[in-house]
């Protein structure tokens, strides 16, 4: 899969591979083209008081090494996932009220 975002005020583009699946539970990504020398990407799923808990774990070497990673990378990469998940919660929830909705039209 390739995505496009900008990150630091930069357009860029990388490609990703799905290398583990293990439906429900868990799926890895792995970057294969991109800015980042590696970056592996652990998706988690678990069952929390009646919803779903989802933990991203990101591993990654810095395309500028030790230079970036610990002035501006860690941060950023926290801020990424930390707006990816609350935007995929809110998209849950909208999606389980537009369900929810057409289960009592019928």
């Amino acid at each position: 899969m390739t995505l496009e975002g900008r990150h630091f005020g930069i357009r860029q583009r990388f490609t990703t591979r799905i290398t583990e699946l293990d439906r429900p539970r868990v799926f890895v990504d792995e970057m294969v083209r991109g800015a980042f020398k590696r970056l592996r990407h652990v998706h988690e799923f678990h069952a929390r008081d009646g919803g779903t808990l989802m933990r991203d774990t990101l591993y990654w070497d810095a395309p500028l090494g030790f230079l970036v990673d610990p002035l501006f990378l860690k941060r950023h990469m926290r801020w990424f996932v930390t707006t990816k998940q609350l935007a995929l919660s809110q998209l849950a929830t909208i999606r389980s009220n537009d369900d929810f909705g057409r289960t009592l039209e019928k």
